[in-house]
């Protein structure tokens, strides 16, 4: 499994790098995965919200992922970096949308899944995002579910920040078995928490 995380000036942090050691972990547990930090640009480097500063493994036109993971960050500063500076530049939305279409599942972290929703990937299905941006969500046109996590298949989103690394559990178990996550879990020593909301399932 070929997992692209989008990466691009003002992401949030943890949004990447939880969801991240989460994956990379599960591989070392024996997980079919790789990971690839991905941009849609040609920079080589970018800058995180907090100021950190991490390498980019490839241009995302150059990858042919099995899973997207979008992360946010600065939704709600309106800024000229962040979630909402890529949603109005509309170079991700597009680059998501066109691999949704062709057969690749969406992980959205945070406002992450507000870029689903400028790619319309969210449209009439159930999501969450962070609380700030909850509103716009909806305005979107996603069914908002108070959940930390929500699983829709080929979507799936968390709510802010911290519940990308639940997020990322989630889909480890979820594809690989609960013997790799607990392995996981116990390494990292972190106990997932909050609820995954699955529809129709109990």
């Amino acid at each position: 499994m070929d997992i692209a995380i989008i990466v691009f000036e003002g992401f949030d942090e943890l949004d990447v790098i939880g969801p991240f050691e989460v994956l990379e972990n599960a591989r070392e547990a024996g997980a079919d995965l790789a990971v690839t930090l991905c941009s849609v640009d040609d920079a080589s480097t970018v800058t995180a919200s907090h100021g950190l500063r991490i390498g980019v493994d490839a241009r995302l036109e150059d990858c042919d992922p099995d899973v997207v993971l979008v992360p946010g960050g600065q939704w709600g500063a309106k800024g000229t970096t962040g979630a909402w500076a890529e949603a109005e530049r509309g170079v991700i939305p597009e680059a998501v949308a066109a691999m949704y279409d062709e057969g690749a599942t969406m992980l959205g972290v945070c406002t992450g899944s507000m870029l689903l929703s400028r790619a319309h990937v969210t449209d009439g299905r159930p999501a969450i995002t962070h609380s700030g941006a909850i509103d716009d969500l909806e305005d979107s046109g996603a069914d908002v579910v108070d959940a930390r996590v929500v699983d829709d298949g080929d979507l799936v989103t968390s709510g802010g920040v911290t519940a990308g690394i639940d997020l990322a559990f989630h889909f480890v178990r979820r594809e690989f078995g609960d013997d790799i996550a607990d392995r996981v879990a116990d390494r990292m020593e972190y106990e997932p928490r909050g609820e995954v909301y699955r529809p129709g399932v109990q």
